[in-house]
């Protein structure tokens, strides 16, 4: 532990430990970020990073400079309600974004129409906006706390994308990619992502189970026990790994120095890289939510799925 503890600290921050242990997801992260700024307003996005960073306590999604200087830079964000050269159809979009960083499950009809009513046709494509400005964020500052800053900010040029490519391209790419991390095992990816669906209240995550969880032992009493873990018999490890998903949630700029140091204890650098890159894609699922496009396929008991190392998703599968 103290050798991988030396190649942590010189690894070259958060984006260059993506880089190392993860060089697919690292490109379909950059590109995402890219697409992002590329395809809304990036004064719009730029404001609602920027409050969502103040309520998180954390760095906002950084702004490429090929996006020119920002009209908020030095501003007390916090206030845009009162902001007089904000645009009013802009000010749906805001609540909504504040209230997905916040508790994406509390949005409503109201939030949902109100963000509508400000964007027209681009609504659903801001939403996906939002989950980058809000997670993507979230992951590269939790990503930097565990390796050290990074030196680099991306631009605006997308490097395994067109340069056509939609926002949901780049987050169906970030779906494809992360599953085929492999130094995690099963069982705690699988109540990672159930953590995260309890925290969403996403319908269909929480209705469906992995085979390969229960391949490696996981049954009924182990995917019951995420929500009681603390005082529950999983291991230390997994106890700790559903800990730091609760953080990266719910206090991502406040995570402390004894969560970080836990995740360490428990976790080589490529598996500390797969969790957050795990959390952050089960937490797509803030967008369905958000636009109540989050329906379960099944009304009782559970399904029984499993993710391909290529990222593809079976259904309907049987138990084992």
């Amino acid at each position: 532990m103290q050798q991988e503890r030396i190649e942590q600290d010189g690894i070259g921050g958060g984006r260059g430990a993506v880089t190392r242990f993860a060089p697919a997801a690292a490109v379909a992260l950059n590109d995402l970020e890219a697409v992002a700024w590329r395809r809304v307003d990036a004064d719009l996005l730029d404001l609602a990073a920027r409050v969502i960073a103040g309520i998180q306590a954390m760095p906002a999604l950084a702004r490429p400079a090929a996006c020119g200087a920002s009209p908020w830079q030095g501003r007390e964000v916090a206030g845009w309600p009162s902001f007089s050269d904000l645009r009013e159809s802009w000010k749906g979009a805001l609540a909504f974004a504040e209230q997905f960083t916040l508790d994406v499950s509390a949005i409503d009809d109201g939030l949902r129409e109100g963000l509508s009513a400000a964007l027209g046709p681009q609504t659903a494509e801001f939403a996906q906006a939002i989950y980058v400005a809000d997670v993507v964020a979230r992951a590269r500052f939790v990503l930097d706390r565990l390796f050290g800053p990074s030196a680099a900010i991306p631009g605006i040029e997308t490097q395994a994308l067109k340069a056509d490519a939609s926002i949901w391209n780049g987050i169906e790419e970030i779906i494809r990619v992360i599953p085929g991390l492999q130094a995690l095992d099963p069982v705690t990816t699988e109540l990672v992502r159930l953590r995260g669906a309890r925290a969403h209240h996403c319908r269909v995550c929480q209705s469906v189970r992995s085979r390969s969880a229960m391949v490696a032992g996981a049954n009924d009493d182990t995917f019951a026990a995420v929500d009681f873990y603390k005082e529950s018999d999983l291991p230390e490890a997994i106890k700790a790994a559903l800990a730091f998903t609760d953080a990266f949630i719910w206090t991502p700029g406040r995570i402390t120095d004894e969560e970080i140091a836990a995740l360490r204890a428990h976790y080589t650098p490529a598996q500390q890289v797969e969790l957050v890159l795990d959390i952050a894609r089960n937490a797509s699922n803030k967008f369905a939510v958000a636009m109540a496009a989050d329906g379960a396929n099944v009304t009782e008991g559970y399904e029984i799925y499993d993710v391909k190392p290529d990222g593809s998703i079976e259904y309907g599968l049987s138990a084992p």
